[in-house]
């Protein structure tokens, strides 16, 4: 979907639709009364005859409004203008974003953006609005064999700003919310994904594919087992020894500070692509959710992405601690006595105990240097 920003009175806007926002009790936002004016109070009449309240999420989709260049007026509830905090605005747009998508406005200019929010300015609204739009638009259809979407799905919104001094930090607020957006989505994609299809080699693609898109910033190293065997890392191979799928830890290193004195954040994630609790099987009911035992990995992934997308200033290193835990003859059982990279002797009492092991490893890795 395409997003812009611009500066426009609402009579002006020859767009399919125009998103205005309606308090609690029946009040008219600033910008919804100056179409009520142009519109000889058709607007508020509507109200007065108990069309929309004005709570939360309540929506009165207009057409064809007198005086009024654009074909539709979208009316959003907001609640109590004193109340509309953060997580209210995000509810308004969210339920905006679904009404325009249902009812075939596939372009719209939104007026909320210029609503007051506590404690937050126009580029965090706009902000705001991008990432959640993308975010109820999200959908994993990539395996579907039939795809089904709106007949005239939305395509285009266009966030309005008080004035045009504020256009800057508006297009910058867009920017930043699409690299935030594609960061969560991919975050989103990697979990959804089958584990037939995401093994931890298939984490190392993705990890070998963001340094080649970013190849200004980040370096991603691919430690396989032969290596994790000769640093000592037996805790972690221990957990994918049932598995016919290779263990690989993904080391995504991001540098935007050159700086010797800049010291890096490190995240470590949890990537079992499939969790079936190994000899210590899990019950059958639920199981086909245990491939989401990778999310920890696939966050990671997402922030890595983001961090490269917004070119922040800082030095981050992110770990895919990629391994699958399957029942086997090689599997690691109870009782079983494993060492850490670090030296540290430990106990197996389940081995559906796993996640801490790769991560642990992953964990001294970095620190290691």
């Amino acid at each position: 979907m395409e997003f812009s920003v611009k500066s426009g009175s609402p009579e002006k806007q020859r767009s399919a639709c125009i998103v205005v926002g309606v308090f609690e009790p029946r009040r008219l936002s600033p910008i919804a009364e100056q179409l009520d004016k142009i519109s000889d109070g058709y607007i508020s009449a509507l109200l007065r005859r108990g069309e929309l309240e004005g709570k939360p999420g309540q929506t009165l989709l207009l057409h064809h409004v007198p005086n009024v260049l654009s074909e539709r007026i979208l009316l959003i509830g907001c609640g109590k203008e004193r109340e509309l905090d953060e997580r209210q605005y995000k509810q308004v747009i969210q339920k905006t974003i679904n009404t325009l998508n249902d009812t075939g406005s596939m372009e719209a200019v939104c007026f909320l953006t210029e609503l007051h929010v506590k404690g937050r300015n126009n580029y965090w609204k706009v902000r705001q609005a991008v990432e959640t739009a993308k975010e109820t638009l999200y959908s994993f259809d990539q395996l579907k064999t039939n795809k089904s979407e709106p007949r005239r799905p939305l395509r285009k919104m266009v966030f309005n700003v008080p004035t045009r001094r504020e256009l800057t930090s508006g297009e910058r607020a867009i920017q930043h919310g699409l690299a935030i957006a594609a960061g969560i989505k991919a975050a989103k994609d990697l979990g959804n994904m089958p584990p037939n299809i995401c093994n931890a080699a298939y984490l190392a693609s993705q990890a070998r594919q963001l340094a080649d898109s970013y190849s200004k910033n980040v370096i991603t190293r691919v430690i396989g087992e032969q290596q994790m065997r000769e640093l000592g890392m037996n805790a972690y191979l221990a957990v994918g020894l049932g598995s016919q799928n290779e263990s690989l830890m993904s080391v995504i290193e991001y540098k935007g500070n050159p700086s010797e004195d800049a010291r890096p954040i490190v995240l470590v994630g949890k990537g079992l692509t499939f969790d079936s609790g190994g000899i210590s099987i899990k019950p059958s009911e639920g199981m086909d959710e245990m491939k989401y035992d990778m999310c920890g990995a696939a966050a990671v992934y997402g922030v890595m992405r983001m961090v490269a997308e917004l070119q922040l200033p800082i030095n981050v290193i992110g770990v895919l601690a990629g391994c699958e835990n399957m029942p086997g003859g090689r599997a690691y059982r109870p009782g079983d006595v494993l060492t850490t990279m670090s030296g540290q002797a430990g106990e197996v009492l389940t081995p559906d105990a796993d996640g801490g092991l790769g991560v642990c490893g992953g964990l001294t890795y970095v620190e290691g240097g």
